[in-house]
């Protein structure tokens, strides 16, 4: 059997050079592609026909999903989706896609992926590997989608909020203030509007007037009558009221994959 066509994608050159060491040391592998952007990963692709691609979620000009979506749907690539945070496309890469890496990529990991896609693609392609990869693509087009960023109209003035970098949200009757980056914002709104902005799958409403982003969150101590106290990165404490407890609201996509904070049992 010819050697197995391998493409890297990745526009960060540390995370290609260390996957194309890795293939370096495998037999009967051949690198005929690197790329950097969704771009040149489409073109190489197109031109050199690999039979795996080791494809960044994240790059500069797109995500690794348009890499697919711009491919013929006849196109028998199998696709490793190499991510280093995106919990929830994880379980679904899982079902849809040839296989996945997580950053930092360890080498047993990464070879035992290889065997795996080895295994696939000297067997007859089977042709739902790309009625998956149709699933996930219907999926991901239908999954709602949240602004990176918010313009918030302070005092007089206006500026950009990235979504990523918003701590919490507490209410204050017509106002809230919004922690984001050492920096407490204020403007004039109600949560639920501003919440409606958000993605839900990162931020979650801890009491009637607070809403918490769970990446912020650095410890949960077990307090009083079922509550907990949030402890953030930022040293801010609140409160998880019972209403709005964990045991109540708790959802395994928003953990899935954390390893902290701990998820009260």
């Amino acid at each position: 059997m010819p050697p197995l066509k391998v493409l890297v994608a990745d526009d960060e050159p540390p995370a290609r050079r260390k996957l194309i060491r890795f293939l370096q040391s495998e037999p009967e592998v051949e690198l005929c592609a690197e790329a950097g952007t969704v771009a040149e990963t489409v073109a190489a692709i197109r031109l050199h026909r690999p039979d795996i691609v080791f494809l960044d979620v994240q790059m500069p000009d797109g995500e690794g999903f348009d890499v697919v979506r711009a491919l013929p749907r006849e196109d028998e690539t199998g696709i490793v989706f190499v991510t280093a945070h995106d919990h929830y496309a994880l379980r679904a890469f899982e079902v849809h896609a040839l296989d996945y890496l997580l950053k930092p990529v360890d080498p047993k990991r990464f070879e035992a992926v290889l065997r795996h896609a080895r295994r696939r693609i000297e067997r007859a392609r089977e042709p739902r590997i790309q009625q998956k990869l149709e699933v996930l693509l219907r999926e991901l087009e239908n999954r709602p989608q949240y602004p990176a960023r918010l313009l918030l109209d302070v005092g007089e003035k206006s500026i950009f909020v990235s979504t990523a970098a918003i701590d919490c949200v507490e209410s204050a009757r017509n106002y809230l203030n919004i922690h984001a980056q050492g920096q407490v914002h204020t403007i004039r709104g109600s949560l639920e509007g501003f919440v409606s902005q958000l993605d839900p799958e990162k931020f979650v409403r801890i009491s009637r007037s607070q809403v918490v982003n769970l990446d912020s969150i650095r410890e949960m101590l077990p307090w009083f009558h079922g509550e907990y106290r949030v402890v953030l990165k930022n040293n801010l404490t609140l409160t998880w009221t019972r209403r709005f407890s964990p045991g109540k609201t708790w959802s395994d996509k928003a953990w899935s994959g954390k390893t902290s904070p701990t998820p009260p049992k």
